[in-house]
């Protein structure tokens, strides 16, 4: 006869080869690491900073306004305007593209509702391979929130960064070919002090990019904190320039608004042309890491950071 000592034994024994068998294979934590091991090795996908667009959504009565306004302050020009269906599911967009030698811009007008989650995605990437890329992605440490589908130009798919920063990515059955910029925009994302260093990581596995520079006791006048201390990290890679800003999220309007910072060869005379644009300027020039910065709306609302470089 068993033992009330053995039984009870028997019964934890029983108990935890259940819970065992019930429990993954890996944890979250060895998960994680697996993925990243295999994000390290991803291929490079980026083709090149001329063709990452910032994704601009704007009313339809404001969209010939806009594209106006933003010639008129930076130069360039715009595609003929189209009507298309940009997303896996129905909707209907009056689309236009706007090249300008400081960076282009996706502009969409949409004659439906907006789909969700688009409207969230602050930039388009044109990659190398489409199911590459995202697997790459995925490697990486990014959310796949939208998968794969099918545009009228050739495919897309939409992922999220830890700290909530969206993109899309995109490749054209035709490959399009434009000129290098006369100077690169940056990518202007804000993050927690939680989600910086886990959105750095994973970012820089998937873009093959690298950190420029990192300075954990930049001013923060530079977005609307003067005074204060934040981190300041630049990256470029084959996408282009991403210039991350971390904070406490404690951010004075429009800082945190804009998508893009361009950079312009003299400040002054562009903030005076897009005044005569229509655009309205947000907040004077002041003083950045590497010269002098100002934040200015267009009509339509798209919110943007414009600088220039003196050092």
């Amino acid at each position: 006869m068993i033992s009330v000592k053995w039984q009870r034994a028997l019964r934890l024994a029983i108990v935890s080869a259940a819970v065992l068998a019930a429990w993954p294979t890996a944890t979250p934590a060895v998960a994680q690491t697996a993925t990243l091991d295999a994000g390290a090795h991803a291929p490079i996908v980026s083709v090149a900073p001329q063709y990452t667009t910032a994704h601009v959504y704007v009313p339809g009565q404001a969209l010939d306004a806009f594209v106006t306004s933003l010639i008129q302050t930076f130069g360039g020009h715009a595609s003929s305007r189209v009507v298309l269906t940009v997303t896996p599911t129905p909707s209907t967009t009056l689309s236009q593209y706007v090249q300008t030698p400081v960076g282009m811009l996706s502009v969409f007008a949409f004659q439906t509702p907006v789909p969700y989650p688009f409207g969230s995605e602050r930039t388009g990437y044109l990659v190398t391979d489409i199911e590459t890329a995202v697997r790459a992605a995925r490697a990486a440490g990014a959310d796949v929130t939208v998968g794969t589908f099918d545009d009228p130009l050739g495919k897309d798919a939409v992922i999220q960064w830890p700290g909530g920063v969206t993109m899309q990515l995109y490749w054209h059955t035709k490959a399009p070919s434009y000129a290098p910029l006369e100077t690169v925009p940056d990518n202007r994302v804000y993050l927690s002090p939680y989600a910086a260093d886990t959105f750095l990581e994973r970012f820089l596995r998937f873009s093959h990019g690298t950190i420029v520079s990192d300075d954990r006791r930049a001013d923060g006048g530079e977005i609307g904190r003067p005074g204060e201390r934040i981190r300041r990290v630049r990256i470029q890679s084959g996408f282009g320039n991403l210039l991350a800003f971390v904070t406490d999220g404690h951010l004075p309007y429009p800082y945190g608004r804009e998508v893009m910072g361009y950079q312009v060869p003299n400040l002054d005379a562009t903030l005076a042309k897009a005044r005569g644009a229509g655009v309205t300027v947000l907040s004077e020039p002041v003083a950045s890491a590497d010269g002098r910065t100002a934040m200015v709306e267009f009509p339509g609302g798209y919110v943007a950071e414009v600088h220039e470089r003196t050092r």
